[in-house]
């Protein structure tokens, strides 16, 4: 366990011990309530534009971009959170360089950073496999969103504690199927719901990436 240790924060390893331990600081906040795990996110367009007369219309502003948004669309960002796939790269990234480095008895970080590119490349292949089971269930959940499972004015129980500050999870059943998660946090700053509590959903926060929520006795 010492000799792992020392490796991680070893020259050559010491980048992809890094980005290991953002991520998991990331989710222990996640899991804290204090962010959402779409906090951190990017927008990527994929999708061509067209003329009326049906071709495709030369848009010069975005064709410097658009290769970058393909590449990232292959490596389904855009398709699952960017946290989701960063996870998914930074273990891979991290217990190949491990290996690599001691395997090579490499202890230069300058060989070392040259050999976290080819292991990056590997990494996202890895995570693109990895991520494909979270591409159906997030398009899944944008289908239940689309096709009017919305939350807005129906009453939800609380899965955890919730405040103005603290962000928590809440449960919305639907006529069938699972019930929907949504992240919550009460409408005013007196508000404190707990677990097992019911509440209304009243409006959605843009800008916190969240639903607001108001005490309600269910009958």
């Amino acid at each position: 366990m010492t000799e792992l240790l020392h490796a991680a924060v070893s020259p050559p390893n010491l980048l992809p011990t890094g980005l290991l331990v953002f991520v998991l600081l990331y989710w222990l906040t996640v899991l804290l309530g204090v962010l959402d795990f779409k906090t951190v996110d990017v927008d990527t367009d994929h999708h061509a534009h067209f003329s009326p007369d049906g071709h495709t219309a030369p848009d010069t502003a975005s064709m410097g971009v658009s290769w970058l948004n393909h590449a990232l669309a292959f490596f389904n960002l855009g398709r699952v959170p960017l946290m989701v796939l960063v996870s998914f790269v930074a273990l891979p990234w991290w217990v190949g360089s491990i290996l690599l480095n001691y395997y090579l008895g490499n202890t230069s970080g300058l060989l070392g950073a040259v050999l976290l590119v080819p292991l990056l490349l590997g990494s996202l292949l890895v995570a693109k496999v990895l991520t494909l089971p979270f591409v159906r269930l997030f398009a899944a959940m944008e289908r239940n969103h689309d096709s009017g499972a919305q939350p807005l004015g129906k009453v939800c129980t609380m899965l955890m504690s919730v405040s103005q500050q603290q962000l928590g999870q809440a449960s919305v059943p639907q006529p069938t199927g699972a019930p929907l998660v949504l992240s919550v946090r009460a409408a005013s700053a007196a508000t404190e719901l707990k677990k097992g509590d019911t509440a209304l959903v009243i409006d959605y926060d843009a800008a916190r990436r969240c639903y607001l929520v108001e005490p309600y006795d269910a009958p």
